[in-house]
């Protein structure tokens, strides 16, 4: 079973969240849902990972439709969902390219929208999705602080934020936000050494890893540095008794040393299962960086 974690000032959250931006996708019937998601929150998957524009604006009233099949669910997860991306889409014909709004009336919108559609009266995270040039700092920390004291947030994070956009939104806020979720996997692992996750360790805030298998280019092997990646993948999967690929795959991420926080994103709960029992395995310091090394395409400085 995976475990669940406390921060201090923050929230509980489980060691592996279950992702739900496809959930649109998987076709399932409503008790299909509530059935897939009884099952990974028995196997300790208690955190939820949504955003308001998943499934072109779906996902959220389809989770909702779920949980009123179950009400009682509602106290065993904790949900996170994003906001501030705007794209264009059937639902908003006036609108004429994607864009960011970090607008106080937006997030509160979004807000709000969001907790009518997954049918709850709180969120447990909410995440500023990507960061927003204009964003004025008191403006989303006055949001953020009224959301608070209405209770209708409990914490807030950021997705995709470097440091200094980090820095910058938390010098304005009285309390701490909880995480930067973001695309961490051994294709792209830029937050490693741009100073993203140097910050979140200084400050013992755990990062949420996105795309962990790289959109499936990682399993698929279809370009060169994927190729040299996923033949060392290989390897270490029989060296270190794994499964799949996957479990070695999140294996390597959480062996960063900011605790990164695995999001999964399969509608399959066999996959689910084989990711809980990744965190049994653990990489030498030279097993991980054979991964780095293979992903570069040269051998460390």
């Amino acid at each position: 079973m995976a475990e669940s974690i406390t921060r201090p000032q923050g929230p509980y959250l489980s060691e592996l969240v279950q992702g739900y931006w496809r959930l649109a996708d998987w076709e399932m019937k409503p008790q299909q849902r509530l059935s897939f998601l009884e099952q990974h929150v028995d196997l300790g998957i208690t955190t939820i990972d949504h955003a308001n524009i998943y499934g072109d604006y779906e996902c959220e009233q389809l989770f909702g439709e779920t949980l009123k099949l179950q009400p009682g669910m509602r106290g065993q997860i904790q949900i996170v969902t994003k906001c501030n991306i705007k794209l264009c889409s059937a639902k908003f014909p006036l609108r004429k390219v994607n864009h960011y709004d970090t607008s106080s009336t937006h997030i509160i919108e979004s807000v709000d929208n969001s907790l009518s559609l997954l049918g709850t009266d709180y969120l447990d995270v909410l995440l500023l999705h990507r960061p927003d040039v204009l964003m004025k700092a008191e403006e989303v920390a006055e949001t953020f602080t009224k959301l608070r004291k209405a209770g209708k947030v409990l914490h807030f994070g950021v997705s995709n934020f470097s440091p200094s956009q980090f820095a910058l939104l938390q010098s304005r806020l009285e309390v701490p936000l909880v995480t930067n979720q973001v695309e961490i996997n051994p294709l792209n692992f830029s937050v490693a050494h741009d100073g993203t996750l140097d910050q979140l360790q200084m400050h013992r805030i755990r990062p949420m890893a996105w795309s962990c298998l790289a959109g499936g280019r990682l399993l698929s092997g279809g370009d060169i540095q994927a190729q040299r990646v996923l033949s060392e993948l290989e390897l270490l999967k029989e060296e270190i008794g794994a499964k799949s690929l996957d479990q070695v795959i999140y294996a390597w991420v959480r062996q960063l040393p900011a605790n990164p926080l695995v999001i999964i994103g399969s509608g399959k709960i066999d996959r689910l299962k084989a990711a809980v029992d990744s965190l049994k395995l653990e990489l030498s310091r030279e097993q991980w960086y054979r991964i780095w090394v293979a992903s570069k395409g040269h051998n460390v400085p």
